[in-house]
């Protein structure tokens, strides 16, 4: 049996939702081999699992070119000595997740280190910048992908990657209690409740409130009586929890993941920016109504270099408009209670939906090993592969 107990991972994050893949494949490792060493840079989950963290992983979270550039000599600094620490250790492997900004900076100065390099989470070549595959496979040995379509984009370029599913399936949007939620707020069982989920991002709910403010006055009118669940999250939250107060209407704001869960099973329905949110409701199986905006140089770039069709993910796998989405001009009041009203009254189309979301989960790996896990698994083969070569 092969020995892992001197096995040595180099693994970096930049973000907390990369700290959370990092630590579910570093979790993986640990289950499947005991005593492996881990080092690099991440954050709090990360550190849970065994890494030393080189410095804070928040000094990586910049995110703007204006919050980039004061910050600039110590980030510069910081891929030296990442880059630097790595090749002192030589690890077994070599592991960055998504952050591509510092992971491919790092990885570049590795170039011509013996040791593999594999990279978590491809780029959305695509969506935009197709070049972009060709670049990160000068960088890489291997890459794990979340999407089942992105593989090949890589692979003809000649980078060796793997599907190893989405981490959605792993976040637990699937097990929230709606019926505790409805009594924690005295919520009736048979009350209307609309889960509203404008962003996390301060210029992303900045640019929905105004409309989905006046969306819920219209749909009252519409529907009669409901009450709103609002989860706010990261530093977009106060605003959200200020703007939505000044509403006349019952909101419960909603503060942490297990609470927002709760909140989508006790849903009836959801308005939603599109995002990473987007899954979790499809995990959840609560049906949505997706919103976008964008301020109008961003919206006029993305006309001309984005190349899809869909913006949310579920309608991108399903290659149909399974989720009815409203984006850019479409994204007005009246096309959002329109499309909301549709869902509070007809169970058929609240049923089709649910469909959908099950066939776009089972592409995405519901049922199937933990990504976590089916990540570790290929990181075992690579560095056996490489310790016989």
């Amino acid at each position: 049996m092969e020995d892992h107990q001197n096995y040595r991972v180099f693994i970096l994050a930049g973000e907390p939702s990369g700290d959370a893949l990092a630590a579910r494949l570093m979790q993986g490792l640990t289950e499947k081999a005991p005593g492996i060493a881990f080092f690099g840079v991440g954050g709090p989950l990360m550190t849970a699992e065994g890494l030393t963290s080189l410095f804070p992983m928040e000094e990586l979270s910049v995110m703007g070119l204006f919050e980039v550039l004061p910050r600039l000599p110590s980030l510069l600094k910081r891929i030296e000595q990442t880059a630097s620490e790595a090749r002192r250790l030589s690890p077994d492997i070599f592991i960055t997740v998504d952050a591509p900004d510092f992971s491919f900076r790092v990885a570049r100065k590795l170039k011509d280190a013996a040791f593999p390099k594999v990279h978590y989470v491809a780029p959305s070549v695509w969506a935009w910048r197709p070049g972009r595959a060709r670049k990160i496979a000068a960088l890489y040995d291997h890459l794990l992908t979340l999407l089942p379509f992105e593989p090949p984009y890589f692979e003809e370029v000649g980078l060796p990657a793997s599907f190893v599913g989405h981490s959605v399936i792993e976040t637990g949007a699937d097990k929230g209690n709606g019926p505790a939620f409805r009594a924690r707020y005295n919520i009736g069982a048979e009350e209307n409740l609309l889960m509203l989920l404008p962003g996390s991002r301060r210029g992303e709910v900045t640019r929905l409130l105004p409309v989905f403010a006046e969306t819920v006055a219209r749909l009252r009118a519409d529907i009669g009586d409901f009450q709103l669940a609002v989860p706010v999250i990261g530093r977009a939250g106060e605003i959200v929890r200020d703007e939505v107060a000044k509403w006349d209407i019952t909101a419960h704001i909603v503060d942490g993941e297990a609470e927002k869960y709760d909140a989508m099973a006790a849903s009836n329905v959801a308005l939603a920016a599109s995002g990473t949110v987007a899954l979790e409701l499809a995990l959840a199986r609560l049906p949505t109504v997706i919103a976008y905006r964008m301020n109008a140089i961003t919206s006029f770039i993305a006309r001309r270099v984005v190349r899809l069709e869909y913006v949310n993910l579920v309608n991108i796998l399903l290659d149909r408009e399974a989720v009815p989405e409203f984006v850019l001009e479409k994204c007005t009041a009246p096309n959002l209670t329109g499309a909301l009203a549709d869902l509070f009254r007809s169970e058929e189309k609240r049923a089709q939906q649910i469909v959908s979301y099950g066939e776009a989960m089972l592409l995405l790996g519901e049922g199937a090993a933990a990504p976590g896990a089916r990540a570790a698994d290929i990181i075992l083969t690579l560095i056996a592969r490489n310790k016989r070569t």
